[in-house]
């Protein structure tokens, strides 16, 4: 891609430098993780949120194999490359990191940020929970917007419904 975008789309290796680099500066790495197939309000909301929680957000971007193993054949929607790019474009992350395993433990395990956040529908499994608190970090849940997700997104386009669950009226 020609474009530049705000943030970093890199490597697990670059982002360990880079990890470095910002703990030689005295900040604070967030991290998160997810599929971001369709982007959402919901998903901008709990970027915002994470990135709140320190001085850079980095987000572990599942590989397109690791979505159809955890959603399904039909799924992503959009392709790992241009799901990266859209997130490197939101002024809330500063760097994106694509993984294919189906949990980000390793890559955490690699940066060891300061900070893991995960929506709160996650509170009972947090993956790489244990690496970041024996390293002195914290676990931050995030709210979730109700009723947006992308599951829902494809829904509401198959059957012709708004978000709110309403069904749309029919076109002539």
């Amino acid at each position: 891609m020609s474009k530049k975008f705000s943030a970093a789309i890199l490597d697990r290796e670059a982002m360990r430098e880079e990890r470095e680099r910002l703990r030689a500066q005295g900040k604070k790495l967030v991290f998160t993780n997810g599929c971001f197939d369709i982007l959402h309000c919901g998903h901008i909301t709990y970027l915002e949120f994470a990135r709140r929680q320190g001085d850079a957000l980095c987000v572990g971007l599942n590989s397109d194999d690791s979505v159809r193993r955890a959603k399904g054949p039909t799924r992503p929607v959009n392709n790992q490359h241009d799901r990266a790019a859209v997130l490197a474009a939101l002024r809330s992350v500063d760097y994106v990191v694509i993984f294919e395993e189906d949990e980000p433990r390793d890559l955490i395990a690699a940066i060891v940020p300061e900070v893991l956040v995960k929506g709160a529908d996650w509170a009972h499994y947090v993956s790489g929970r244990e690496i970041v608190e024996a390293a002195g970090g914290c676990v931050v849940l995030a709210e979730m917007v109700p009723g947006r997700s992308t599951t829902n997104i494809i829904r509401a386009i198959q059957t012709g419904a708004e978000l709110t669950g309403k069904r749309r009226p029919s076109q002539p």
